[in-house]
């Protein structure tokens, strides 16, 4: 199909999405990355934050992703993700429980408590509440 991206999410656990799109826009490890058709070879790190797509109708969808790996190339976006949600099953009272939890944590960190892998649950919390807001 000319002018469309081929577009794989997958985590460890699940293939998320094998969709036509016109257009993806991906949290890069150094901040967002726009890619169309045509875009030159590229793989990166993939940060923390809200992965949107274009459909092939023009509607825009949303997930939440959460460290991993993009590859790009002129047709095709292939993103392994440690984690990923489509922003429709993000639970929103969860995601924001989970996120008053993990800056408590870091805000009154008791010992033993991994300050790195709290801060981890901060960006990945603040991830799906993004998605949520886009989708909305």
């Amino acid at each position: 199909m000319a002018g469309m991206l081929q577009l794989e999410v997958a985590t460890p656990e699940r293939m998320l999405l094998k969709e036509q799109v016109r257009e993806v826009e991906v949290p890069g490890a150094g901040g967002a990355l726009g890619i169309l058709p045509g875009h030159a070879p590229l793989l990166s790190e993939l940060g923390n934050g809200r992965l949107s797509y274009v459909l092939e109708n023009g509607h825009r969808k949303w997930m939440a992703v959460c460290g991993g790996y993009v590859e790009v190339q002129s047709d095709r976006v292939r993103i392994l993700a440690d984690s990923a949600e489509n922003a429709d099953e993000i639970d929103v009272n969860r995601a924001a429980a989970a996120l008053k939890r993990a800056e408590e944590r870091i805000l009154n960190p008791l010992p033993g408590i991994d300050v790195a892998r709290a801060l981890n649950a901060v960006a990945r919390a603040q991830a799906r509440l993004a998605a949520i807001k886009s989708a909305r």
